[in-house]
């Protein structure tokens, strides 16, 4: 399932090309990152363990049959090594931080407003996907942030394709109600 140009950053790598290591890391740390943070719930703790992934990818590198994508493969790594620091840390997750805008001038008040409100957004679907367990986050962003398939989530997450569907739905399920809740609190606060 490796494509060609996979093969060959693999071979770089397992003969010492710490380039091509770095062109691995590039391609895919965003990703390993936002399942660490959406896991995890925590800035450092996600920094931390998204290192720790590439130090895996880089040592099993040798041991990487190449039956699934490269990029699922890591994705594993990085699911396995996120429920590792959960089952060690044992804590309550904590919210996901948000980056505040730095202050800008806009030009247009109209961009600020658009600005404002996918802020506003992701503020919420941050806050509401870091109140939902930790396997019910990753789920959700595995499927609609990083976009993979059920065949892919299949590997990643070592489950059937039906028991993904489940739990896929039961997650969803778990989001809307707690944005649900999250909107009344909203609406009932800003009337009070």
């Amino acid at each position: 399932m490796l494509t060609t140009n996979e093969k060959e950053l693999i071979k770089k790598i397992s003969n010492g090309n710490t380039v091509a290591f770095s062109d691995l890391v590039d391609g895919h740390k965003d990703l390993v990152y936002t399942l660490c943070i959406r896991m995890l719930g925590n800035r450092e703790d996600a920094e931390e363990v998204s290192q720790d992934v590439f130090i895996k990818v880089f040592t099993a590198l040798r041991t990487f049959k190449g039956d699934s994508k490269l990029s699922t493969w890591i994705y594993r790594i990085a699911y396995n090594a996120c429920l590792d620091r959960l089952k060690k840390s044992k804590k309550e997750r904590m919210r996901v931080e948000v980056d505040h805008l730095k202050s800008a001038a806009f030009s247009v008040m109209d961009n600020a407003l658009d600005r404002m409100v996918r802020e506003e957004r992701s503020v919420l679907i941050n806050s509401c996907l870091a109140a939902l367990p930790a396997e019910d986050a990753s789920i959700l962003t595995l499927f609609y942030f990083e976009e993979k398939n059920l065949l892919e989530m299949e590997k990643v997450l070592d489950l059937s394709a039906n028991t993904i569907k489940v739990r896929l739905f039961r997650a969803r399920k778990k989001l809307a109600a707690i944005m649900e809740n999250k909107f009344d609190k909203e609406t009932v606060g800003s009337n009070g």
